[in-house]
């Protein structure tokens, strides 16, 4: 359902929808890019999924219509800004470069309204996986694609006893020792690179897990995805960080303010 008017915020950061694939919830972002307005909207990585389009050609009209939208929101003076990620490499060929008024970068600085620096990234090079074993981040793909499916038909028996939304890969991400540990290595290395970078946090996706927390002394914000959680990290006007939970019918998921506002800024500024 939509509000009447959308709602507006400073910046919004969503990252990892995956179009291309059937798994890509695209009439749930589709409603969100309509719900919302903001000054500057980040891609933040795995836009399109080449590796599933390399197999299997999947793009039906919503696809169509998400690109439509956010270019339009682009002509109409929302500062785009795209960064491609690991299922989507291939346009990290086109950094540095406009295409319809979105900036397309390999990576960003966001400064808040307090002068506060967030490397935005996403994320993708801090996993051993895809810079070690591409071969087996690709049969681990495969092995979601599974889990999704299962996870789907669950999901269906659920919602006819009237019982709400569960995620599998979250529960397991939550539950399973090998996967905890790769989620804090991941936020670990993350941190880590913002720290050398001299910013006070970092702002990424590719994990699939939102989270708003600080990390010795930076703070780590992951904006989730849109394939299971369907979440956005927002920065309200007044300075305030969010992680919206557009997929749980469509209400806010408050979270513990992170410290500092935030405001636009980029390395490129889309004309």
């Amino acid at each position: 359902m939509m509000t009447a008017s959308p709602q507006t915020y400073r910046a919004i950061f969503i990252s990892d929808m995956h179009l291309g694939t059937k798994r890509a919830q695209t009439e749930m972002l589709l409603e969100f890019l309509r719900a919302t307005e903001s000054s500057s909207l980040y891609i933040v990585g795995d836009f399109i999924d080449n590796w599933a389009l390399r197999k299997v050609w999947y793009w039906d009209q919503a696809h169509n219509d998400i690109f439509q939208k956010i270019l339009r929101k682009a002509r109409k003076g929302t500062r785009v800004v795209y960064v491609p990620g690991n299922h989507d490499e291939q346009f990290r060929d086109f950094k540095n470069l406009r295409f319809g008024r979105v900036a397309v970068l390999e990576e960003t600085v966001h400064t808040g309204a307090d002068g506060k620096r967030y490397l935005v990234l996403h994320g993708d090079k801090f996993d051993g996986v895809i810079l070690h074993a591409k071969w087996l981040a690709h049969l681990g793909d495969q092995a979601y694609e599974v889990a999704l499916t299962v996870n789907a038909i669950f999901n269906r028996i659920r919602r006819f006893f009237g019982l709400p939304y569960w995620s599998l890969s979250a529960h397991l991400k939550r539950r399973v020792k090998r996967a905890v540990e790769f989620v804090s290595n991941f936020e670990t290395a993350v941190v880590r690179e913002a720290r050398l970078r001299q910013c006070d946090g970092v702002i990424c996706g590719h994990i699939h897990t939102p989270e708003m927390r600080v990390i010795d002394g930076i703070s780590y914000m992951n904006d989730g995805d849109w394939v299971e959680s369907c979440t956005a990290l927002v920065e309200h006007h007044d300075g305030r960080w969010e992680i919206l939970d557009f997929g749980s019918s469509i209400k806010a998921l408050k979270v513990k303010p992170v410290e500092a506002p935030i405001e636009t800024i980029g390395l490129v500024h889309p004309a």
